[in-house]
């Protein structure tokens, strides 16, 4: 219990300390959004691969970024899950006339923009997932198992969202769902592939629609969604996952990932070692 305290804790304490100063060391020259992405992604990344060589002796990659035709498959399913779990929160109200798409002259679309926020949002959901289902993560995966893992990790990855702009109880408790949801994706597919593609996924479809993203608006198609229904059903102005249409829609997806068919790799830190096997026994003579 030491050692597993001990490990934890100086992944969280690395962590924080790297959120801090790369936060402050490129926040007066970038944005709101690259400063944000770009220092949890430099800080997650390192203080995992630090973390796992010196503890374990195992590479960044063996923490579920080895790539080969199983880990495009899961990227592929979790990439198609986000948008379409996007789709479902954002399609039905525009359809039954309760939300429309309006053109916004003051932010008109531009392929640079929608490349430039692409990458960010890329660079921000690897560094989350990372940092919420990376070392720290995995290492309490195996000793702690899922319920004792998933949940105190859901929460913090709640709170961690709790200083955005216009955050809601509503909007913290689909965050923790999600966060839910992600660990659960680490579990079915055995890799940091599906989650990123979910959480990529979505975050890339919401600003299609011209909706706030946990609070912050990125403006990329030139349109913008206008609500007829309260903030209840909208999100209001922290955006779609401050909704109960979000809420509604997580039990789907959950259902979606549980029965689809994809293969669950092995992951080196969460699962037991493989035993070499043993020769057959020779017929004594």
């Amino acid at each position: 219990m030491y050692a597993l305290t001990l490990r934890v804790g100086l992944f969280a304490f690395l962590e924080i300390l790297g959120l801090i100063v790369f936060g402050w060391a490129l926040s007066p020259g970038a944005g709101t959004v690259a400063s944000a992405a770009l220092s949890t992604f430099l800080a997650a990344v390192l203080t995992n691969a630090f973390t796992v060589r010196i503890f374990e002796r195992l590479s960044l990659a063996q923490l579920g970024l080895h790539w080969n035709a199983c880990s495009a498959r899961n990227l592929l399913w979790g990439l198609g899950g986000g948008v379409l779990a996007g789709l479902v929160v954002l399609v039905p109200p525009i359809l039954a006339g309760v939300a429309k798409l309006t053109p916004a002259p003051d932010q008109p679309a531009n392929l640079r923009s929608l490349l430039f926020v692409s990458a960010m949002l890329a660079l921000g959901v690897v560094g989350e997932e990372l940092l919420f289902r990376g070392y720290g993560f995995q290492l309490l995966l195996r000793h702690a198992g899922p319920f004792a893992t998933i949940l105190p990790v859901s929460a913090l990855f709640a709170a961690a969202h709790a200083a955005n702009l216009n955050a809601t109880p509503l909007a913290l408790l689909n965050t923790f769902l999600w966060g839910g949801i992600l660990g659960f994706a680490v579990l079915r597919s055995g890799d940091l592939w599906l989650p990123i593609g979910l959480h990529f996924g979505w975050n890339w479809t919401l600003p299609l629609f011209g909706v706030n993203l946990s609070g912050f608006r990125m403006s990329v198609s030139g349109y913008v969604l206008d609500w007829k229904l309260g903030p209840l059903w909208s999100g209001g102005d922290y955006g779609p996952e401050g909704s109960l249409l979000t809420l509604l829609m997580m039990p789907l997806l959950t259902w979606a990932l549980w029965r689809a068919p994809m293969e669950t790799q092995r992951l080196p830190l969460v699962s037991e070692p493989e035993q070499p096997s043993e020769p057959p026994n020779e017929p004594q003579l």
